[in-house]
């Protein structure tokens, strides 16, 4: 996979991750939001469920995704209280 739709695939899942969990403190941008889908697939295939299909691999991605915004927010939370 070329680097140019790693990129592009990873603004993907970060968008669908972001969309499936808004908040006022996440981050912003294109770059943040490709670097968030990038790990969230790195994440997500660490997931040891499912086959190796094209939609479970969407699927693992954007949960992964989504954890990495879940610690995102725990961490920000946790700052801004302090």
């Amino acid at each position: 996979m070329g680097i140019i739709s790693t990129i592009v695939f990873g603004a993907i899942i970060g968008i669908v991750a972001k969309f499936l969990m808004p908040g006022k403190n996440e981050p912003q941008g294109f770059i943040l939001t490709a670097i968030l889908g990038i790990v969230g697939v790195y994440v997500g295939s660490l997931i040891p469920i499912g086959g190796d299909g094209n939609a479970m691999w969407f699927i693992k991605s954007v949960v992964g995704a989504l954890i990495l915004l879940f610690v995102y927010h725990m961490v920000t939370q946790n700052r801004n209280a302090a």
